[in-house]
């Protein structure tokens, strides 16, 4: 059975990698943009990620241009988008499209495990949230209105587990 560990990413820089350093962790794994209505959701993301993280947790972004052409940038300008505007320092990697037949495998695989609303497997918009568990299978999705900070305390059930 595929796992998230298994698919291959790339890191927002183009190294191709893999998400098994991240076995054993609670995920928060995001499709972002830098022009959409959510983004200043990355704040939020980063306070949960700086709250969390030594205690085995970590936000994941994947950057997706696929809704509202609202991450038209390159990598470096992502990157610098959103260390000067956000102090992101939570791992960012390659953009990606995570809908349509082009979705990453990695998103796929999300979808499937946690279906939306009405069981659909589609992303309806920017800062669709997936959380997973430290098993690597997916606990939870949340739809983009949903702040990050709200979700404190399926991730600490989740880091207790």
């Amino acid at each position: 059975m595929t796992t998230i560990y298994d698919l291959p990413v790339n890191t927002l820089t183009g190294t191709a990698t893999d998400l098994t350093a991240y076995r054993g962790k609670v995920l928060l794994i995001v499709n972002t943009a830098s022009k959409c209505g959510f983004t200043p959701q990355y704040k939020g993301l980063e306070a949960v990620y700086e709250k969390y993280k030594d205690q085995g947790f970590a936000v994941l972004g994947f950057p997706c241009n696929q809704f509202g052409g609202q991450e038209p940038g390159g990598a470096e300008e992502i990157g610098a988008f959103c260390e000067k505007n956000y102090g992101v320092t939570f791992p960012l990697f390659e953009k990606i499209d995570v809908t349509g037949d082009g979705a990453h495998p990695l998103f796929t695989l999300l979808k499937k495990e946690a279906p939306g609303v009405l069981g659909t497997e589609g992303i309806k918009w920017n800062f669709t949230k997936f959380l997973v568990g430290k098993d690597g299978t997916v606990a939870a999705r949340y739809a983009s209105t949903t702040g990050p900070e709200s979700i404190s305390a399926d991730i600490e059930r989740l880091l207790q587990a």
